[in-house]
Parts: structure tokens; C-alpha cells; sequence
């Protein structure tokens, strides 16, 4: 027996932390009853579901690389009826895979998508400081003593931010690296030194980047590149 959250997680459906709203939601069922609570244990031949769609395990593991574009949003779904990063992958693509981690609507730039459930969980727990890296397109009075604060660590309302690694590579662009992963965390950063981001990409994220990979378009991790990233998290 596992706790709940653990089983989907590593069916690939999402993270844990994301699988625990998804339980506290009552969109998951244990043969037939909904289940609410976040302690609940279940084992893998007991029928479980999410959102009415039973649970599976593939035996075999998929690793993508996504160069996101605007106007898409890093779900498998959305209730709004927004473009959604897995129709970037075509009609013909059948397996299921999910984003780790999330860019939202307007961020573009490098994305994994695995079913891989707990590397997904591994890439985005705090204790890895796993590092992604930005180009911010920015408005506003840039200035190193601005950047500084963001260095150093930077109160946002929920939280002191861990220090980043900040270059200013012209007067409107700058290169951000940091190692955690709070909701528009890199917009809400430049905020707080008021400065407003006019556009995000991510180009680097645990080792990975977009090197050759063009707007819109997915290939599959190589065996070095998933073993190189499995061993950030060792």
C-alpha cells in the first residue's frame, strides 16, 4: 500500500504536490468512492481514477524536450478552452506524457514532458534547487543596484526568494537564474524591483537547452541527456 498522491504521481499524471490538490478536489476515486483525504493509502490493483479516467502504469518511460511558444498553456487540459502545450505534440502522438513544472500562458522557451512521475516530482521539489535559466525582456529602469536586490534575495508575498545568479545583458534584457519554482516567480521578482517583464523564455532547465530546437517544436531526450539528468538528482 502507498499513499494516494505517490500512486499518481508516478503514473505521470502530475507531481505529488499537484496530485494533493487534484485528491483535496474530489477528483479521485478508488474503485468507485472518492476519495478526499491526503493520508489515504491505496495499492495498484485497486481501481483508480482521475477525473473518471482509470489510471495506468507504462512500463516504458518517455522524456521530451518542448520549445514552447506564447499563447499556450502548460496543461493537459484547460477549463477555459486555451491551447494547451499537448497539442504541440500532434494527433499522431498517442502516449501520455505531462509538463514539469509549468510556464504560463504568455512564457515561452524550453519545457520537459515525461510520464516519468517521480523524476516530474524530483525536477521540481525544493530540496534539488534544480536551476532554470531566463531572458527577460524588460521594461523600466534597469539598473545593477535593482538587480542586486534580486542577488540577494528579493520578499515577495510569499516569501523571501533564494539568491539568484542576475546578468543585465543590454539595458532592457537580463539573464536570470534561480532555483526554485513558485508560480510567475521570475515576473513577480522583476515586479517587486519595479521593473515589468514584456517577455520570458526559458532557455536552460537542470542542464538542458534549446540548442537547435525551433518555436513550437519537441524531440525526444537522448540516453546521455536522461541519464545526465537523473544524475543532478542523485
Amino acid at each position: 500500500m502507498e499513499r494516494l498522491q505517490k500512486i499518481i504521481a508516478r503514473a505521470g499524471i502530475c507531481s505529488r504536490r499537484e496530485a494533493e490538490k487534484i485528491i483535496l478536489a474530489g477528483r479521485v476515486t478508488v474503485d468507485g468512492k472518492i476519495i478526499r483525504e491526503l493520508g489515504a493509502k491505496a495499492d495498484y490493483n485497486q481501481k483508480i481514477c482521475v477525473d473518471g479516467k482509470l489510471l495506468t502504469f507504462s512500463a516504458e518511460k518517455i522524456y521530451l524536450l518542448l520549445n514552447k511558444p506564447r499563447g499556450y498553456v502548460s496543461t493537459v487540459k484547460d477549463e477555459r478552452g486555451r491551447k494547451t502545450v499537448l497539442e504541440l505534440l500532434g494527433e499522431n502522438f498517442s502516449e501520455r506524457v505531462y509538463p514539469v513544472g509549468r510556464l504560463d500562458l504568455n512564457s515561452e522557451g524550453l519545457l520537459i514532458l515525461t510520464n516519468d512521475g517521480d523524476l516530474t516530482n524530483a525536477l521540481i521539489h525544493p530540496r534539488y534547487e534544480v536551476a532554470k535559466t531566463y531572458r527577460a525582456k524588460i521594461s523600466g529602469d534597469v539598473t545593477e543596484e535593482k538587480l542586486d536586490k534580486l542577488r540577494a534575495g528579493i520578499e515577495l508575498d510569499d516569501g523571501l526568494t533564494a539568491p539568484a545568479e542576475v546578468y543585465l545583458l543590454d539595458k532592457d534584457l537580463v539573464e536570470i537564474t534561480i532555483h526554485e519554482g513558485r508560480n510567475r516567480q521570475v515576473r513577480r521578482m522583476f515586479a517587486a524591483i519595479g521593473c515589468d517583464v514584456k517577455r520570458l523564455r526559458r532557455i536552460k532547465f537542470a542542464g538542458l537547452t534549446l540548442d537547435g530546437l525551433k518555436v513550437g517544436k519537441f524531440r525526444a531526450l537522448t540516453a546521455e541527456e536522461i541519464s545526465r539528468l537523473k544524475g543532478e538528482l542523485s
